[in-house]
Order: structure tokens, then C-alpha cells, then sequence
């Protein structure tokens, strides 16, 4: 960071971060914090607004709603999909709520206006009592918000200066370019209310060395005897899906018969597939299952390398039988893009595994509240339909529906939200190796606070979207 960056974010931002590692704890519950935020960053950033197939014939809408920002985002044509800020141009009533179908165009129910569904006034009742003025065609049009789509969504922006939505995703859209994510589908849709500030939310997803404590299901070896298992880093070859991993500290055996090699890998997925409802996919474990025989080295890195090739050229041949579109898996693990999990600054998530995925989006309601929602994605065979969306209920950070996994990382949260705010707990004391994302994306918070150009800015957010369990990076301020 140059000196006059640092004094501008220094004067401007209150508790900015000043040591990469460390982030101060009242910038998760402070309200004048939350309201810069409200002021200065979410109209200038690309939300995920919905998904693509959520609006898949004409006249389909979704309305998304951030603070007291509501926008409605509608398909036009098969072509075309549009958004508008949600207010009659007469008095201002809400013209939409939730979702549903207008073909025909949204009506006031104050007055009866119309509007087309790309925007135009097609009905104003009794327009002789009105000033010619009051009703040019333009100042009567729906206001159009910026949209743009990528990866199978519609993400808008209020800020017709930012940059466009590919060059901010950066490194992140590469990558889910190479998945081709956008070919995924909705299988279910929850959602959370959760007593805690937004970036705590997502803080809980931007690194893997909250595992073994956790989710200790997913380690390998004893997790009751942690001095016994250490994160460490991985070579690629070694680890596609995460730079770092949770491992045993004992030596590892030189040989392992490759049925009992393959059955280890088959008992995680399945687990990952039990806590996540989806993600690993059962249909991609039925594709492991079937290759139970296969021979493999007797080394285990090369066991680990071979056996990792196998099932993403096996996975890549079902899909694309069953006539599903995919990325080649080997490729994207030559690519190192085979990362496990995916943000793109502010707000979104994807966790793309084999031919399929979770995903996250979290939008602030308070200084101590925010809305989590979980997607499980993955590709439908030629001739069968996803079921259709609904919006979810919002259920509670606790509620037994939910799946083992998100439930053991929301069980942490309140919990964290509530020691955040006692006395003598000053900052968040980060891994400059493998928690640098949390530290990343804070920094470029107060960039935006700040209020630093754009060019800035886009910069930073492509140093920032992509894989987790980075190290702090430099933002060029």
C-alpha cells in the first residue's frame, strides 16, 4: 500500500485494516460501518441477482431486493433479459413482488398503469388530466437498472460507471468458464436468517482450516487428537481442489492396494455428498463406484495422480452420454482450476465438484444480520427438467432440515458474532498464508470506503474473486 492510499483510507475509513492480518472486530457490528457500507460499496458492485433459469420463458420475473433498493429483473424474449428499478413512474408503487410470469407487462394496482416488459408505458388512464409534460415517453419508461449475465445469472449494478460484470469476476469467471457452470441447474434452494454481520457469514467459507474442528467427519485420522494432524500445503498434482489440506502428521504408508486406495476416496465423497445433500453428486459416486477395480501405481502420489484423471475422464464420458454439457475435468485440473471453492466479491459463491455444485449468495439485512442462500447445482440428462423454483422460506441458522455440514458451520457463527463484541477481543488474528482472503476482500472494503477510482478498484476486486486459502495479497493500495 502507497502512503497516500493508506492516509486516505486511514482518514476516511473508520477501523480501517492497517496490518494485513489483523482485522478489527467493530467493523462486524459497528452501525456507522455498516451504513458506509450501505452508501459506498453495494451501489458500486456486480450482485448476483438471480438465477438464469429462474426467468427461462417471456415475461418471467424475479424481483431482488437489497437494503431498501428493489429491482425487477424479467425476460424479454428468448434473447433479451432486462432490469428495472421497481416503481410505478406515477406515485411510486411497488409494481412486483417476489416472482411469477407478466407476459403481458406490469400494471399498478394503485392507478392501473402499464408497462411492456421491456419497460415501455403501454397504459396510463385518463392521460388528459395531466400536464403533456408529465408524460413524455422517456420520463414514463421504467427505469432501467444495469444488468449483464454470466455463468447462468443475471447480476445487476447501480453504478452505470463500474466496470462490466467479465472484466470484474476476474479469475473467478476463468474458472467457471472452464466448469461451464453455466450449463448447471437448481436441484433445491435453502435459505437462512442469520443473527450475524454479512462478512461473517462468508468468512466462514473463504478458508479450509476451520475443518478439523468443524467438520471433523472429513478428516483423515483422528480428529480427537488434533496435535496429531496439521493443514498443510499441497502441490497441485497432489491437491486440485485446495492448495492446503488436513492430514494426518504421521507418515504416510508408501503402498496402498488400490481397491482399498479407491474405497477411501469413495468413503469421503460420500460423506461430502451425505453433509452437503449434493455437491459431490451421487451420480458422479456411482461413476467412482463403477471403477473399483481399476488398477492404479503403488505409489500413492501417483495412485492419488492417476486415480484423480481416471474418475474426471470417467465423470466427463457419462455426462456427455447422457448428453450433458461439461468442461473437460482433466484439463481444468492442468489448468489448476480445479479449486473447491470460488468467491466473487461481494456476495457470491460457487463450490464446483466433478459435475456439480453448491453455491452461496449473502445479502446484509442489519448490522448483525444478513440472508444466506444455498444452492445445490448440478446438469440434467437431455429430456429430464429440474424442478420448478420457488423462493425459499428463510429458515433459522439451527433448524434440523438443514444438511450436517452447513449446519456445523452455522453452529459457529452466533457464537462468533457474540465473542466478537467483549471486552478485551481488539481483532481477528489471520493466517497470512491461508486465511489472506478474509484480509483481501476487507482491504478492498475500504478502497471502496474510501472512495478510489475505478480503476483501482477493478484491479483489486480481480486480485480478490477466485480460489480460497490465499495469502494477503497486495491490492495496489
Amino acid at each position: 500500500m502507497t502512503e497516500s492510499a493508506q492516509a486516505r483510507i486511514q482518514a476516511s475509513v473508520p477501523f480501517a485494516v492497517t496490518r494485513p492480518d489483523r482485522v478489527d472486530a467493530r467493523r462486524y457490528h459497528d452501525r456507522e460501518f455498516y451504513e458506509l457500507e450501505k452508501e459506498k460499496l453495494w451501489p458500486h458492485v456486480w450482485q448476483m441477482a438471480c438465477r438464469l433459469q429462474e426467468i427461462e420463458r417471456p415475461g418471467d420475473f424475479v424481483v431482488y431486493e437489497i437494503f431498501d433498493q428493489s429491482v425487477i429483473v424479467v425476460r424479454v424474449d428468448e434473447r433479451t433479459v432486462k432490469a428495472f428499478h421497481n416503481h410505478c413512474r406515477h406515485r411510486g408503487v411497488k409494481l412486483a413482488e417476489d416472482r411469477g410470469c407478466a407476459k403481458e407487462g406490469f400494471t399498478c394496482p394503485f392507478h392501473g398503469w402499464q408497462w411492456r416488459t421491456d419497460g415501455q408505458c403501454k397504459f396510463i388512464y385518463t392521460p388528459a388530466i395531466f400536464a403533456k409534460d408529465q408524460l413524455r415517453g422517456a420520463d414514463v419508461a421504467l427505469r432501467e437498472c444495469r444488468l449483464e449475465t454470466w455463468g447462468g445469472c443475471a447480476f445487476i449494478n447501480f453504478d452505470d460507471g463500474a466496470p462490466p460484470l467479465r472484466e470484474s469476476l476476474g479469475k473467478f469467471a476463468e474458472i467457471g468458464d472452464a466448469w461451464r457452470v453455466e450449463s448447471l441447474k437448481v436441484e433445491w434452494w435453502y435459505a437462512a436468517r442469520l443473527p450475524v454481520n454479512w462478512k461473517l457469514a462468508m468468512e466462514a467459507f473463504m478458508e479450509g482450516y476451520h475443518v478439523l474442528a468443524t467438520h471433523p467427519q472429513l478428516v483423515p485420522g483422528d480428529p480427537t487428537k488434533p496435535e496429531t494432524i496439521a493443514y498443510v500445503a499441497l502441490p497441485p498434482e497432489i491437491s486440485p481442489m485446495s492448495p492446503f489440506q488436513t492430514l494426518p502428521t504421521a507418515p504416510m504408508p508408501e503402498k496402498i492396494p488400490a481397491k482399498d486406495f479407491i474405497s477411501l476416496n469413495l468413503h469421503f465423497m460420500k460423506i461430502l455428498n451425505e453433509g452437503m445433500a449434493g455437491m459431490t453428486h451421487v451420480k458422479d459416486i456411482r461413476t467412482a463406484e463403477a471403477l473399483l477395480e481399476t488398477e492404479l501405481p503403488e505409489g500413492l502420489t501417483d495412485a492419488t495422480i492417476e486415480w484423480r484423471r481416471k474418475l474426471n475422464a470417467a465423470v466427463v464420458e457419462a455426462h456427455r452420454r447422457q448428453g450433458m454439457d461439461i468442461g473437460d475435468l482433466n484439463d481444468i485440473d492442468a489448468k489448476n482450476y480445479a479449486t473447491s471453492v470460488n468467491y466473487a466479491f461481494p456476495h457470491y459463491f460457487l463450490l464446483p465438484t466433478y459435475g456439480s455444485a453448491s453455491s452461496y449468495r449473502i445479502r446484509p439485512l442489519g448490522p448483525e444480520e444478513c440472508l444466506f442462500e444455498l444452492w445445490s447445482l448440478t446438469r440434467y440428462p437431455e429430456g429430464e427438467t429440474p424442478p420448478p423454483l420457488t423462493t425459499p422460506e428463510p429458515w433459522a441458522h439451527d433448524d434440523p432440515r438443514w444438511p450436517p455440514i452447513p449446519t456445523q458451520d452455522f453452529s459457529n457463527l452466533p457464537k462468533q458474532q457474540k465473542g466478537l463484541h467483549t471486552r478485551g477481543f481488539e481483532y481477528m488474528r489471520l493466517s497470512d498464508k491461508a486465511e489472506g482472503l478474509i484480509s483481501n476482500y476487507h482491504r478492498l472494503i475500504d478502497g471502496y470506503l474510501a472512495g478510489f477510482e475505478q480503476s483501482k478498484l477493478v484491479s483489486a476486486v480481480q486480485q480478490v474473486s477466485g480460489c480460497i486459502d490465499v495469502p494477503c495479497r497486495d491490492l495496489g493500495f
